[in-house]
Protein backbone atom coordinates (compact mmCIF):
# COMPACT_ATOMS: atom_id res chain seq x y z
CA UNK A 1 0.00 0.00 0.00
CA UNK A 2 1.38 3.53 -1.11
CA UNK A 3 1.96 5.93 1.35
CA UNK A 4 -0.89 8.37 -0.26
CA UNK A 5 -3.66 5.98 0.24
CA UNK A 6 -2.26 4.59 3.94
CA UNK A 7 -2.86 8.30 4.92
CA UNK A 8 -6.48 8.56 3.65
CA UNK A 9 -6.96 5.62 5.77
CA UNK A 10 -5.11 6.78 9.08
CA UNK A 11 -7.00 9.95 8.89
CA UNK A 12 -10.64 8.34 9.99
CA UNK A 13 -9.01 6.47 12.80
CA UNK A 14 -6.47 9.61 13.77
CA UNK A 15 -10.06 11.62 14.26
CA UNK A 16 -11.12 8.87 16.66
CA UNK A 17 -7.59 8.95 17.93
CA UNK A 18 -8.48 12.89 19.22
CA UNK A 19 -11.39 11.65 21.32
CA UNK A 20 -9.13 9.54 23.02
CA UNK A 21 -5.21 9.68 23.57
CA UNK A 22 -3.37 6.83 23.76
CA UNK A 23 -2.82 5.54 26.85
CA UNK A 24 1.40 4.76 26.17
CA UNK A 25 2.18 8.05 27.06
CA UNK A 26 5.61 8.05 28.71
CA UNK A 27 6.97 6.14 31.31
CA UNK A 28 4.08 6.65 33.82
CA UNK A 29 0.66 6.50 31.04
CA UNK A 30 -2.13 7.47 32.71
CA UNK A 31 -6.12 7.76 30.91
CA UNK A 32 -7.99 10.60 30.32
CA UNK A 33 -11.82 10.99 29.76
CA UNK A 34 -13.04 11.33 26.37
CA UNK A 35 -13.84 14.83 24.85
CA UNK A 36 -15.41 16.29 21.63
CA UNK A 37 -11.38 17.16 20.72
CA UNK A 38 -12.81 17.01 17.02
CA UNK A 39 -14.77 20.24 16.83
CA UNK A 40 -12.08 22.08 18.39
CA UNK A 41 -10.03 21.16 15.73
CA UNK A 42 -12.28 21.92 12.95
CA UNK A 43 -13.61 25.29 14.79
CA UNK A 44 -10.43 26.69 16.12
CA UNK A 45 -7.39 25.31 13.95
CA UNK A 46 -8.77 28.81 11.41
CA UNK A 47 -6.33 28.89 8.97
CA UNK A 48 -5.25 26.44 6.33
CA UNK A 49 -1.65 26.67 7.94
CA UNK A 50 -2.52 25.62 10.96
CA UNK A 51 -5.26 22.50 9.00
CA UNK A 52 -2.39 21.16 6.76
CA UNK A 53 0.08 20.50 9.62
CA UNK A 54 -2.67 18.82 11.87
CA UNK A 55 -4.13 16.44 9.25
CA UNK A 56 -0.19 15.21 7.80
CA UNK A 57 0.41 15.20 11.50
CA UNK A 58 -2.75 12.66 12.00
CA UNK A 59 -2.27 10.72 9.53
CA UNK A 60 1.01 9.32 10.65
CA UNK A 61 -0.33 7.91 13.93
CA UNK A 62 0.91 4.36 14.30
CA UNK A 63 4.10 5.13 12.22
CA UNK A 64 7.10 3.87 14.01
CA UNK A 65 9.62 5.79 16.48
CA UNK A 66 13.41 4.92 15.24
CA UNK A 67 16.17 7.28 16.04
CA UNK A 68 17.21 9.36 13.06
CA UNK A 69 14.73 8.31 11.09
CA UNK A 70 13.25 11.14 8.40
CA UNK A 71 10.68 9.13 6.92
CA UNK A 72 7.38 7.30 7.62
CA UNK A 73 7.98 3.80 5.89
CA UNK A 74 11.88 3.60 8.10
CA UNK A 75 10.38 5.80 11.05
CA UNK A 76 10.31 9.23 12.78
CA UNK A 77 12.21 10.33 15.91
CA UNK A 78 10.53 13.35 17.33
CA UNK A 79 12.48 15.50 15.32
CA UNK A 80 11.94 13.62 11.98
CA UNK A 81 8.38 13.63 12.37
CA UNK A 82 8.17 17.30 12.60
CA UNK A 83 10.51 17.51 9.92
CA UNK A 84 8.49 15.47 7.82
CA UNK A 85 4.84 17.47 8.74
CA UNK A 86 6.31 20.65 7.93
CA UNK A 87 8.30 19.63 4.31
CA UNK A 88 5.14 18.00 3.59
CA UNK A 89 2.37 19.83 4.49
CA UNK A 90 3.79 23.70 3.94
CA UNK A 91 6.89 22.76 1.96
CA UNK A 92 9.09 24.27 5.12
CA UNK A 93 12.17 23.08 5.14
CA UNK A 94 13.20 22.44 9.10
CA UNK A 95 16.32 21.17 10.54
CA UNK A 96 16.42 17.51 11.51
CA UNK A 97 16.94 18.88 15.58
CA UNK A 98 14.81 19.73 18.28
CA UNK A 99 17.63 21.78 19.75
CA UNK A 100 17.33 24.10 16.24
CA UNK A 101 13.82 23.85 15.56
CA UNK A 102 13.36 25.48 19.23
CA UNK A 103 15.42 28.82 17.65
CA UNK A 104 13.19 29.20 14.82
CA UNK A 105 9.28 31.01 14.80
CA UNK A 106 7.97 32.81 17.81
CA UNK A 107 7.70 32.22 21.36
CA UNK A 108 3.72 31.47 22.46
CA UNK A 109 2.67 31.59 26.03
CA UNK A 110 1.22 28.29 26.70
CA UNK A 111 -2.46 29.71 27.53
CA UNK A 112 -1.50 31.06 23.45
CA UNK A 113 -1.19 27.82 22.31
CA UNK A 114 -3.13 27.63 19.06
CA UNK A 115 -3.20 23.88 16.52
CA UNK A 116 -0.26 23.77 14.62
CA UNK A 117 2.24 25.38 17.68
CA UNK A 118 5.41 23.08 18.27
CA UNK A 119 6.10 21.97 22.17
CA UNK A 120 9.10 21.43 23.45
CA UNK A 121 10.28 19.04 26.48
CA UNK A 122 13.18 18.36 28.19
CA UNK A 123 13.55 14.58 28.28
CA UNK A 124 16.80 13.83 28.12
CA UNK A 125 18.43 15.88 30.76
CA UNK A 126 18.70 19.36 28.59
CA UNK A 127 16.25 21.72 27.43
CA UNK A 128 14.43 21.47 24.42
CA UNK A 129 15.79 17.92 23.28
CA UNK A 130 11.52 16.79 22.68
CA UNK A 131 9.14 18.54 20.44
CA UNK A 132 5.63 17.94 19.00
CA UNK A 133 2.35 19.54 17.27
CA UNK A 134 0.09 20.79 19.67
CA UNK A 135 -3.30 19.91 18.93
CA UNK A 136 -5.99 21.87 21.02
CA UNK A 137 -7.61 21.03 24.40
CA UNK A 138 -4.25 20.46 26.21
CA UNK A 139 -3.33 17.08 23.63
CA UNK A 140 -0.05 17.30 21.22
CA UNK A 141 0.78 14.62 19.21
CA UNK A 142 4.46 12.99 18.81
CA UNK A 143 6.93 10.54 18.01
CA UNK A 144 7.87 9.83 21.96
CA UNK A 145 10.53 6.81 22.09
CA UNK A 146 12.41 4.01 20.65
CA UNK A 147 9.71 1.15 20.70
CA UNK A 148 6.81 3.43 20.67
CA UNK A 149 5.13 5.00 17.92
CA UNK A 150 3.40 8.29 16.97
CA UNK A 151 0.00 8.71 19.61
CA UNK A 152 -1.57 11.54 21.11
CA UNK A 153 -1.16 12.73 24.35
CA UNK A 154 -1.82 15.36 26.95
CA UNK A 155 0.30 18.19 27.58
CA UNK A 156 -1.32 18.33 31.41
CA UNK A 157 -0.05 14.72 32.16
CA UNK A 158 2.62 15.28 34.83
CA UNK A 159 5.23 13.56 33.15
CA UNK A 160 5.18 15.93 30.16
CA UNK A 161 3.91 19.07 32.51
CA UNK A 162 6.94 19.01 34.49
CA UNK A 163 9.20 18.76 31.28
CA UNK A 164 7.70 21.47 29.39
CA UNK A 165 9.99 23.99 27.90
CA UNK A 166 8.11 26.24 25.81
CA UNK A 167 5.84 26.65 22.84
CA UNK A 168 6.74 28.27 19.18
CA UNK A 169 4.86 29.17 16.51
CA UNK A 170 6.81 28.32 13.04
CA UNK A 171 5.94 29.92 9.59
CA UNK A 172 7.58 30.44 6.60
CA UNK A 173 7.76 33.72 6.89
CA UNK A 174 9.84 32.41 10.57
CA UNK A 175 11.87 30.53 9.09
CA UNK A 176 13.22 32.83 6.16
CA UNK A 177 13.87 35.34 8.26
CA UNK A 178 16.06 33.16 10.66
CA UNK A 179 17.73 31.70 7.70
CA UNK A 180 21.44 33.35 7.75
CA UNK A 181 21.22 31.99 11.80
CA UNK A 182 20.28 28.61 10.76
CA UNK A 183 23.39 26.83 9.55
CA UNK A 184 24.56 28.78 13.39
CA UNK A 185 21.84 26.78 15.03
CA UNK A 186 22.74 23.50 13.47
CA UNK A 187 26.43 23.89 14.16
CA UNK A 188 25.20 24.24 18.09
CA UNK A 189 22.86 21.18 17.49
CA UNK A 190 25.99 19.19 16.09
CA UNK A 191 28.10 20.20 19.03
CA UNK A 192 25.19 19.80 21.75
CA UNK A 193 24.92 15.76 19.72
CA UNK A 194 28.93 15.57 20.07
CA UNK A 195 28.99 16.17 23.72
CA UNK A 196 26.11 13.33 24.34
CA UNK A 197 28.09 11.05 22.21
CA UNK A 198 31.24 11.37 24.07
CA UNK A 199 29.90 10.75 27.50
CA UNK A 200 28.56 7.31 26.23
CA UNK A 201 31.27 4.63 27.93
CA UNK A 202 33.57 2.67 25.59
CA UNK A 203 32.69 -0.95 24.86
CA UNK A 204 34.52 -3.14 26.94
CA UNK A 205 36.68 -4.99 24.77
CA UNK A 206 36.06 -9.23 24.81
CA UNK A 207 38.51 -10.69 27.11
CA UNK A 208 38.10 -14.04 25.75
CA UNK A 209 41.07 -15.50 23.79
CA UNK A 210 41.10 -16.06 20.19
CA UNK A 211 41.07 -20.12 19.38
CA UNK A 212 44.24 -21.67 17.51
Amino acid sequence: MTLKYRHLLLIPLACLALAKPADETSPAATSHEPSDALSEFEGDAGTRFSQDIMLQALGLIGVTYRWGGNSPESGLDCSGFIKYVFQQALNIALPHNALAISRLGEDVEKEALKPGDLVFFNTLGRKFSHVGIYLGDDRFIHSPRAGSKVQIVRITDAYWAKRYNGGRRVTQESVAERGPQLEQLLQQAREVSKKKSSRKPAKKKSSRKKKS
